[in-house]
């Protein structure tokens, strides 16, 4: 099996042989489908050809609404223990549902020049009068600590006549977006520009940054939008700013505050500005218009084949003309694979998501289930996901004759559906970087060290490709507009973060505004994969140090709370230990955060020694500067499959790639039959992964 290394030692629950095979040889090897919390696949398009023939899969299909299967379910009922462990894995996991996610709600717009209509001054105004412009911006600039000369502050800049009107908007747009302590008036067609003295007012209160980037938000007003003032102590000081927004911009936005405790205990406070909403008066909206606001809301199932999540919502929002942020949904999913999800999508009515099918179809992406919704979705809400997986270039251990082969599959399934695995967070979760993982990189945002993670986050790897040369590129030059000039536009988030650097710099400050001007859900990514790698090293010492039983200072979730949203973890007592109160399944080991406790026995002791090699014996898992909180959550040490299948099938492809995988295994490993191949299908809970399930499953170590 072909899985990336999950940089921790793996622990085998069970004992027995397995198998080797390669996944993902091509897409369609790796079906991942999404079950809805009513139990319910999502998906609209039939692949059941995988299950039944050896060929690949076919490109065209016919929509069709897959069931659970009752005949399963029903036998899984009968066992009181697996339905035991069913009923405390949906409470554990409805409690991490909010924690493992580290939610917050999320303001959509930081950095507002991004916002502003793409529009530059080299496109509206003629290249002499741009040079003039510039110097005349510079005298502002270099007198804006005080006061600048009479003439200038009476007369300004004449830009010149301007006849159309869009036109004088297009210049308004690209001069605020470059210099927003600049204001543009109108006079007859004649434009001119002067200092704002608003700006210069603000500057008083706010640094110079925050001012432009506040002046550049209220140019944009883009609707249901927000602005962020950076935190501080001082109430005095918030107070100055709320009267400033209030008497000079009170009609078009509001201001609020929101409090704040750092990472050393200090109490501070964000004022946050929106823009208001459209007047409920109004009497020249018609009905379409009212229908547009009910329906804010769409949801719809998408289908994509190798491509990322974040590239799937980034080639969305632009064919719809919204944001990414605009988009919700249960969970990521993987790259290389064919994969059903729900989402849903702000600001855009069902039949405009429609209209755009057959041009998302050119993409290799598939809408289905469109529909209107009253509200978002959140990370975690899903029950599951249903797996169909093609495992080829079967071998068995020695000499094996297929019948070996089909007693070692067997004795894996059986053992699997028994024991489980154990649950560690899989590789999707760390990045697939050879020289730095996502885990190196929430470390230091972590520790605050903003200016390593930006370095960590473009080091490149060792492979001759656009992306890394431009990565490569930004190391050695610390040039963030020429490396944008060369990232390829699919990579949007080292886009966002080069954008941002070449606008604030490379210091610290800089690379703090950087890392905030990336979603919420991809800045806190980083920080849940170094948790995570915690967890796993975690899991793998449990099981080293106590084996399989259940031992005094362990976690455990009490069944009896299984119906709660917030169940009770206990401590398991030494006479709890003695009497063997608890089985396995109910153990939880905490992802470390701010809200949770840790094992009162060596695992503990384990967590405290990790947290500190790593210098985070004081963190308060907060990041307020990149408004990240990491509460922490509980997470069962093992998992069971559910629903598991398999058959074996005659596979003309395998063959023609087995010489290639002979080189890669063990030569422990010989194959039984070259054109053997394993169909199997199976459901997993949310937040458990199916390349660590196939790993038990198959034994194969990398």
């Amino acid at each position: 099996m072909e899985t990336k290394s999950l940089i921790f030692p793996f622990f085998h629950i069970s004992s027995h042989l397995g198998f080797h095979g390669s996944i993902k040889n091509s897409v369609n090897d790796f079906v991942v489908t999404e079950i809805s919390l009513s139990g319910q696949l999502v998906s609209e398009t039939k692949l059941d050809n995988l299950q039944n023939q050896g060929e690949p899969v076919a490109e065209k299909s016919l929509p069709v609404v897959k069931k659970r299967k009752s005949d399963n379910e029903q036998q899984r009922s009968e066992n009181a223990s697996e339905n035991n462990y069913s009923n405390l894995r949906t409470a554990v996991e409805s409690f991490q549902t909010v924690e493992d996610c580290g939610l917050l709600d999320q303001l959509e717009v930081n950095s507002s020049s991004d916002l502003i209509e793409e529009c530059d001054l080299d496109s509206v105004l003629a290249q002499s009068v741009i040079d003039a412009l510039e110097q005349f911006a510079d005298s502002m600039k270099t007198e804006q600590d005080c006061e600048p000369s009479p003439v200038e502050a009476q007369t300004g800049f004449l830009l010149g006549s301007f006849p159309s009107k869009d036109h004088r908007a297009r210049i308004h747009h690209a001069l605020r977006k470059r210099y927003p302590f600049l204001m543009t008036i109108t006079n007859g067609g004649e434009m001119t520009v002067k200092l704002n003295p608003l700006h210069k007012q603000l500057c008083k209160f706010v640094t110079e940054h925050e001012a432009d980037d506040f002046f550049r938000f209220l140019d944009a007003k883009i609707n249901n939008s927000a602005f962020s003032f950076r935190s501080v102590g001082d109430k005095e000081h918030r107070k100055n700013v709320h009267h400033f927004i209030c008497k000079n911009f009170g009609k078009l936005v509001e201001a609020k505050t929101f409090s704040e405790v750092s990472s050393v205990g200090e109490r501070s406070a964000a004022i946050t500005v929106r823009f208001k909403g459209r007047c409920a008066s109004s009497k020249k909206r018609n009905t379409a218009e009212f229908q547009d606001d009910k329906n804010i809301y769409t949801a719809f199932t998408l289908q994509k084949e190798n491509m990322e999540t974040l590239e799937a919502i980034t080639y969305l929002a632009t064919k719809l003309d919204v944001l990414p942020s605009d988009f919700s949904y249960a969970g990521i999913k993987d790259k290389k694979a064919v994969t059903f999800q729900t989402m849903v999508v702000k600001k855009v009515a069902p039949k405009r998501l429609k209209d755009v099918e057959a041009v998302l179809e050119s993409k290799g992406l598939k809408v289905f289930h469109i529909h209107p919704v009253k509200q978002h979705l959140r990370l975690g809400q899903l029950k599951g996901n249903h797996f169909d997986i093609m495992v080829r270039n079967l071998k068995v251990q020695s000499q094996g004759s297929f019948e070996d082969l089909e007693q070692a599959v067997s004795e894996a399934f059986e053992s699997a559906k028994v024991k489980g695995f154990v649950n560690y967070y899989g590789p999707q979760r760390f990045g697939q970087g050879q020289y730095v993982q996502a885990d190196q990189i929430g470390l230091a945002l972590l520790k605050g060290d903003m200016v390593k993670a930006v370095k960590l986050f473009f080091t490149p790897e060792d492979v001759d490709d656009p992306v890394n040369k431009a990565k490569k590129h930004f190391l050695q030059t610390a040039d963030a507009k020429g490396t944008l000039a060369v990232m390829p536009e699919f990579k949007v988030r080292e886009r966002m973060i080069l954008r941002a650097l070449n606008r604030y710099g490379m210091d610290k400050d800089g690379c703090t505004r950087a890392w905030f001007s990336i979603p919420h859900s991809m800045r806190i990514f980083y920080v849940h994969a170094y948790c995570s790698k915690v967890w796993n090293q975690a899991a793998s010492y449990r099981f080293e140090t106590y084996g399989q039983k259940v031992v005094e200072g362990d976690l455990v979730i009490l069944e009896s709370d299984a119906e709660k949203e917030a169940p009770v973890i206990h401590v398991v007592t030494a006479e709890e230990e003695a009497s063997a109160a608890y089985p396995l399944h109910q153990v939880v080991l905490p992802m470390p955060g701010k809200s949770i406790s840790y094992p009162c026995n060596k695992v503990g002791q384990w967590y405290e020694e990790t947290l500190t090699k790593s210098g985070l014996s004081a963190c308060s898992f907060r990041i307020p500067e990149l408004q990240l909180n990491i509460p922490g959550c509980y997470r069962q040490i093992v998992a069971y499959p559910q629903n598991l299948t398999y058959h074996f099938i005659e596979d003309p492809e395998s063959c023609m790639n087995d010489s290639i995988n002979e080189q890669r295994i063990d030569e422990t490993f010989k194959a039984v039959s070259s054109n053997v191949s394993l169909s199997l299908s199976f459901d997993l809970d949310r937040s458990c992964y199916a390349t660590v399930f196939l790993q038990e499953l198959m034994k194969c170590e990398h």
